[in-house]
């Protein structure tokens, strides 16, 4: 067994045409993150617990926003692409779990479809929780939204 943790935060985009998404979920009447893909720090966190618990680096490494083929990219391919290394490392998912760091916007409603979403794409079930900073710093003054993730995999037999 190995444990993999995660974290990810992105800037509250100025562009009000920028889509929110978390958790591979459109969030509508929000203001987007910025970031070279589109910005989804729930799956970005999660991406990063997986690598780290198969000892793979982080998505840095693997998918660079210095690469133009991942401006713009969906985060469900970056999840997709992250579970086949983490299989060909030899390892399977065998729980994970996310917490959502945002004042704004309220995520209670999406937060059963963002688990449904990830777990039909990880293949066991995603845990998806939300709190704020309690109008503390940056993410508090509602100047970004972070994310964590903790993952536990098993190798494969």
């Amino acid at each position: 067994m190995r444990i993999g943790h995660g974290i990810d935060v992105h800037r509250v985009s100025h562009d009000v045409t920028r889509e929110l998404w978390l958790g591979l979920v459109l969030i509508p009447d929000a203001r987007g993150l910025v970031g070279h893909s589109d910005a989804d720090v729930a799956t970005h966190a999660l991406c990063d617990a997986l690598l780290g618990g198969a000892n793979l680096g982080d998505l840095g490494r693997h998918f660079p926003d210095t690469d133009p083929q991942f401006a713009n990219a969906p985060s469900r391919s970056l999840l997709e692409a992250t579970l086949g290394l983490v299989a060909q490392a030899g390892y399977r998912v065998v729980s994970a779990d996310i917490t959502i760091i945002a004042e704004r916007p309220k995520l209670a409603n999406h937060m059963p479809t963002m688990s449904d979403e990830l777990t039909s794409v990880v293949g066991t079930v995603v845990s998806v929780k939300a709190t704020t900073a309690e109008g503390l710093g940056a993410l508090g003054r509602v100047e970004g939204i972070a994310a964590t993730a903790v993952v536990l995999l098993e190798e494969n037999s």
